[in-house]
């Protein structure tokens, strides 16, 4: 049954996305807020299919800690395309942070350009860093929500890999508190997995952490909060499952 619930949502997940993409190329001509609101209702749907055909159900805790409006530097850990999907949900201005070549896709990257996306290039080294990190201090000043997935990759379910420089030099350049954000929606929309399974997924957004402090510093916190949250949420899993 989860094959079947996993076939028709897979369908209806790829054409729904694809029919955004064709009607939203027109607001292109609109300011970026126009996009912003296309795109959350585009999240929501998506997030509806889930509940309703997979059975998978969506559980925020911390929202307390999420901006309402203004910049902020979202740390997120990534196990999902999930997770891709969410922060236009829970956000009003998220500006991904996302492989260049995702930029390229036709429609998609000129949309997400038009919502301050901003491309990394892992190859780039050095000059890469410095534009990764021009366009973060950019987007902050425009007030946008700057979503990053600092490991870099996707990791399993209760794991953490270790993060990447460009999360603490985005840090220090915009001056913004960190906010990190655990999850375990790998349990239920597993990397590259066609099936899904039923349940609460929990995204767990976790207490901000000031600006100002060493990088070395400021990572090792990020990643031990996170990496303690994820863990309590692979525990609660494996006893519901039990």
């Amino acid at each position: 049954m989860n094959a079947i619930r996993s076939a028709l949502f897979n369908l209806l997940f790829f054409s729904a996305t694809a029919l955004t993409v064709l009607f939203g190329l027109p607001l292109l001509a609109f300011p970026p807020a126009v996009m912003h609101r296309y795109l959350r209702g585009w999240a929501w749907a998506m997030l509806w299919l889930l509940r309703v055909i997979c059975g998978i159900r969506l559980r925020v805790t911390g929202k307390e800690h999420l901006p309402v409006n203004g910049p902020a530097l979202i740390a997120a850990q990534h196990q999902s395309a999930f997770d891709t999907v969410v922060w236009h949900a829970l956000l009003p201005r998220p500006a991904y942070v996302m492989k260049a070549e995702l930029m390229r896709i036709p429609g998609w990257g000129a949309m997400a350009r038009h919502v301050h996306s901003i491309p990394v290039d892992r190859e780039g080294g050095s000059a890469a860093l410095k534009r990764l990190v021009r366009a973060a201090r950019d987007a902050a000043a425009a007030g946008y929500q700057v979503v990053i997935f600092p490991e870099g990759t996707r990791s399993a379910p209760g794991e953490v890999a270790p993060w990447q420089p460009g999360f603490a030099a985005m840090a220090a350049t915009t001056g913004l508190p960190v906010v990190p954000v655990a999850t375990d929606s790998g349990r239920f929309w597993g990397k590259r997995a066609f099936t899904k399974r039923p349940g609460t997924l929990t995204v767990a957004v976790l207490p901000p952490i000031p600006p100002g402090l060493p990088r070395t510093e400021l990572t090792t916190r990020a990643e031990a909060a996170v990496a303690a949250a994820s863990a309590a949420l692979t525990g609660a899993v494996d006893k519901m499952v039990e």
